[in-house]
């Protein structure tokens, strides 16, 4: 990981200096629902210090943040994965520099209806759940019951991550039902007793069960030393490096304050001086 953010520091600083996609007046925020707590938390705070701008966030999923970066859309993306080569590509033959900006950490949390007996399963059994293989909690030590199965849509960043780590980049079995965001699998598991889903660390609550992953439950803890085997970072990203003292500077620079770590303490995420 600190390799990573190395690498990270090194691509913000020798990015071209790019003007902002919108006026000075608004700053447009689009993409990931799992980034869009920390999104929200960071406008509640910055409406109080700057009443006069108009601040939008909107939540649809990383590949629509990078969609509408790539596009002038936004001033800033965010996801819950990194952009894509692809991405990359169409972004540099429109004569967008895209730059990340690693905001926090995140666990991909594995989850059950709080019914539901089951508190652990290792990676292989998850990946037989999703592929259809293992259609019934009593075959990994639950209840004689039906698991309806919850993903998110392949456009997101949260599924990129649960894909890669725990698919092994294996297909989805066909009776996978796929949902748009983070609470939309909150909700379905909340109400379903044979659901599972997969849904960000900030989501865990007493209306959902978090299973141990490998032996591993997910917490601020366990994401921040590594051990946590489902784990990924979260980023804001920008068209070149903000301006010194812009608007999206700041914003994008939040996350380093005492301020903007507490707010990303408070929403279930791990700051990026926890690791």
């Amino acid at each position: 990981m600190k390799m990573i953010m190395r690498i990270l520091a090194v691509v913000a600083a020798v990015a071209m200096l790019a003007p902002a996609a919108m006026a000075a007046d608004q700053l447009q925020i689009e993409g990931s629902t799992t980034v869009g707590p920390i999104a929200d938390a960071f406008v509640n705070a910055f409406q109080k210090k700057y009443p006069d701008v108009k601040f939008t966030v909107k939540k649809t999923g990383s590949g629509d943040g990078a969609a509408a970066l790539i596009d002038g859309r936004c001033d800033i993306a965010a996801m819950s994965r990194f952009m894509k080569d692809g991405e990359f590509k169409k972004a540099v033959d429109k004569g967008i520099t895209p730059v990340a900006h690693a905001i926090a950490m995140d666990g991909v949390c594995v989850v059950v209806h709080p019914s539901n007996p089951v508190s652990a399963l290792t990676t292989e059994q998850i990946r037989s759940i999703y592929k259809g293989e293992i259609k019934n909690w009593k075959q990994v030590g639950g209840a004689d019951m039906p698991i309806v199965v919850i993903s998110r849509d392949t456009s997101s960043g949260t599924y990129e991550t649960f894909h890669k780590l725990a698919m092994k980049k294996e297909k989805m079995g066909g009776g996978t039902e796929y949902v748009n965001s983070n609470p939309q699998a909150h909700k379905r598991v909340s109400t379903t007793k044979g659901a599972v889903a997969y849904v960000g660390l900030g989501f865990l609550d007493e209306k959902v069960k978090g299973l141990k992953v490998d032996g591993i439950m997910a917490s601020k803890q366990t994401v921040a030393s590594g051990k946590y085997p489902i784990s990924r970072p979260l980023f804001l990203f920008t068209n070149g490096y903000p301006k010194l003292g812009s608007m999206v500077f700041e914003f994008c620079t939040y996350h380093l304050t005492e301020d903007g770590q507490e707010l990303i303490g408070q929403k279930g995420f791990v700051p990026v001086t926890n690791y």
